[in-house]
C-alpha cells in the first residue's frame, strides 16, 4: 500500500518523533491523514483479533511520552501499548537508559470502554517506575503477567485512585500489523504490532 510506505518512510529517522523537524511533522500528519481516509478497518472496536496484542509505538506528538527523553541523562528506549482486548486493559510500556546497569521501566495500567465503533474512554488504575533489573523485566508480555499476578515490586508502584474519566483515545487506523491513534489532548499514535 502505497500511503502506508509513504507513512513509514516519513517516520524513518525521526525516533519516534523526538527528532521531528515541523515539515517532518506536516509531512507525517499529512500521511496519517491520507491512511485514515482508507481505514480497511472502519469499526476497529470490533476487530478485537487486530486490535490485541502487544504494540510498538514508532511515531507520537505526544509531549508525555516524548518529554521522557528530556530528562538529563535519560533516553527513551522502546515505548509499547500492550492491549488486552477481552478483559478491556492495556498497558503503557516505556522503557528507560541512561546511567549503566540502571535501566528503568515506566509502566502506566488502564482499563478502556467503548464509547463507539472506534473511540474508548479510558481509566489510569495503577502507575510503576522502577530500575528493570529490580522489577524482573524481560519483555512486555511478561511484565505485564508480573503485574497481573499481585507481585509486590521493588519500585514506586501506586494506585492511581481518581477514577472519573481520565481521557479517551479514537482508533482511526487498524490493520493487521499497523494501528494509527487519536487522544483527547491532541496526540497522535502511530504503532506496529510487535
Amino acid at each position: 500500500m502505497i500511503g502506508k510506505a509513504a507513512l513509514l518512510e516519513a517516520i524513518a529517522g525521526t525516533n519516534r518523533g523526538i527528532l521531528a523537524s515541523e515539515s517532518d511533522k506536516q509531512a507525517i500528519l499529512a500521511a496519517i491523514a491520507q491512511l485514515e481516509d482508507r481505514n480497511p478497518t472502519p469499526r476497529p472496536l470490533e476487530a478485537i483479533h487486530l486490535l490485541d496484542g502487544d504494540w510498538r509505538l514508532i511515531y507520537t506528538s505526544s509531549r508525555g511520552i516524548l518529554g521522557i527523553d528530556q530528562f538529563p541523562l535519560l533516553k527513551l528506549g522502546q515505548v509499547y501499548q500492550c492491549i488486552r482486548a477481552p478483559e478491556a486493559k492495556l498497558y503503557n510500556i516505556a522503557e528507560v537508559s541512561g546511567v549503566p546497569y540502571l535501566d528503568g521501566i515506566v509502566s502506566v495500567v488502564a482499563s478502556f470502554r467503548a464509547v463507539s465503533d472506534r473511540r474508548v474512554d479510558v481509566k489510569f488504575e495503577r502507575s510503576l517506575i522502577g530500575f528493570q533489573r529490580w522489577v524482573d523485566y524481560q519483555s512486555p508480555s511478561y511484565f505485564i503477567q508480573q503485574l497481573e499476578s499481585e507481585r509486590k515490586f521493588v519500585a514506586i508502584d501506586f494506585k492511581i485512585e481518581n477514577r472519573e474519566q481520565q481521557g479517551w483515545l479514537d482508533v482511526t487506523y487498524l490493520d493487521e500489523d499497523l494501528r494509527i491513534g487519536r487522544g483527547n489532548e491532541g496526540s497522535v499514535f502511530v504503532l506496529t504490532k510487535n
